[in-house]
């Protein structure tokens, strides 16, 4: 078996992936699937830490639009992260992974408060942590959020799991069939081409830090693994 090319990851979960075809809540066996590959990756020696969206629960953004005040839009939107995350962790603590949940909001019945230091002995004692709640703050998107908590813990790549493509486009590949994919790309590509891979505030936050981005597919059982060797799978986006 090959060696992991990175000691330690942050994956990046979208709400939309733990809901599946249902396009809504959570899919039992795709959050099944996710914890199974997640394991995977664990048992490589590989300190694993999630961000996880809420898309599938609750958009801060839809709120917004409806007439609802935007910041207590957003902060439902951060429960609706606790309530993924809570799943996330049942999953994989019932395929034997130590796992903890931090929260940025503090809810001690329910998790941990994020603390940094605590979060980086969890990920060296090999114990799997989840980020929730996002920064704790309105306005910003679980995409910043992964991208500061990889710059907090100096993960070495931020692995961005879609669930419905397989790298990053020059357009919608649903939409324009001549769209192209990328195999690499820079911050400054992505920022300027506004190729909506991650909001620009987080794309400025991963190339001021230098952390690399593999965008890739979920759906395809062992691509978490795959990315964490090195295979060329996805698209690559560098900090310069």
């Amino acid at each position: 078996m090959s060696s992991p090319k990175y000691k330690r990851i942050v994956l990046k979960l979208s709400g939309e992936a733990l809901a599946g075809d249902q396009g809504f809540g959570i899919n039992p066996s795709v959050i099944q699937s996710i914890a199974r590959q997640i394991k995977e990756v664990a048992e490589l020696g590989v300190e694993v830490a999630v961000v996880v969206g809420g898309g599938n629960i609750w958009r801060g953004k839809t709120g917004s639009e409806m007439g609802m005040d935007r910041a207590t839009a957003d902060y439902m939107g951060m429960l609706a992260t606790v309530m993924n995350s809570l799943a996330l962790q049942d999953s994989l603590e019932n395929l034997g992974v130590q796992t903890r949940v931090q929260t940025s909001i503090e809810m001690r019945q329910v998790a941990e408060p994020y603390i940094r230091r605590k979060a980086i002995r969890h990920l060296e004692k090999k114990r799997v942590v989840i980020f929730a709640a996002g920064t704790g703050n309105p306005y910003f998107s679980t995409d910043t959020t992964a991208a500061l908590r990889a710059a907090e813990i100096e993960a070495d790549v931020i692995l961005m799991a879609k669930n419905n493509v397989d790298g990053v486009y020059s357009a919608d590949p649903k939409i324009d069939k001549n769209a192209v994919k990328y195999d690499e790309l820079s911050y400054l590509d992505v920022i300027k081409q506004g190729l909506g891979v991650m909001d620009s505030t987080a794309s400025s936050l991963c190339m001021d830090n230098n952390i690399p981005l593999i965008v890739f597919s979920i759906m395809e059982e062992g691509n978490i693994k795959r990315a964490v060797l090195g295979e060329n799978i996805g698209t690559i986006v560098r900090g310069k």
